[in-house]
């Protein structure tokens, strides 16, 4: 049976580069983030710190039970859930992504969250409240973290470039251009272009 035209329109606006942008970078964080954590756990006892520049960066291993740099301790099975709903939610909107820089925004958001919920699901003391390990101590940091965190992060700061950018979801960005009744004073009406500015 043939597709009715609103599938085909909203096959259309599905975006391969973009899921592949997402998915790889998801793979990526994840894949390093966990393999980060398996080198710290097998080669450092908790507790342990090793100087990398000296006291400026160092590898301090700790348990997390909480969020994000030790915030809110003790509430693991909360974050797990939270986590959880984030990866579905990621997961079922990729779809309507088009630019891949918000691809790679998601794709580090949710690299990250199934960085840390694969702790909590699956590391002591038990399933959903494993504590996540946190190794990463910055001076003058007041929390250690971990390579997931730091994508997190990342993301959050991507957000924030795209936003002001003005880019969308579907790779577009909005612009002023003049029209004839605003040359006197210079105001211009917003149009949205591609992102490439063509």
């Amino acid at each position: 049976m043939a597709a009715t035209e609103p599938q085909a329109k909203a096959r259309a606006k599905v975006s391969v580069r973009a899921l592949i942008a997402l998915a790889l970078v998801a793979l990526a964080v994840y894949g390093i983030d966990q393999v980060a954590k398996f080198l710290i756990v097998s080669t450092m006892t908790e507790g342990q710190a090793v100087g990398i520049f000296g006291t400026i960066l160092q590898f301090h291993f700790v348990k997390n039970s909480g969020a994000a740099f030790s915030i809110a301790s003790g509430s693991t099975w909360v974050f797990s859930i939270a986590a959880s709903a984030v990866t579905v939610f990621i997961i079922g909107f990729a779809r309507r992504i088009r630019s891949v820089g918000w691809a790679v925004l998601f794709g580090m958001l949710l690299g990250g969250t199934t960085g840390n919920l694969t702790d909590r699901l699956f590391r002591e003391p038990g399933f959903g409240v494993g504590h996540v390990v946190d190794f990463i101590q910055v001076a003058g940091f007041p929390a250690i973290f971990n390579v997931a965190d730091s994508f997190i992060v990342a993301s959050m700061g991507l957000f924030v470039i795209l936003t002001v950018r003005g880019v969308g979801l579907d790779g577009r960005r909005a612009h002023k251009r003049p029209t004839d009744s605003d040359a006197g004073d210079g105001q211009g009406v917003p149009v949205e272009v591609p992102a490439d500015g063509k």
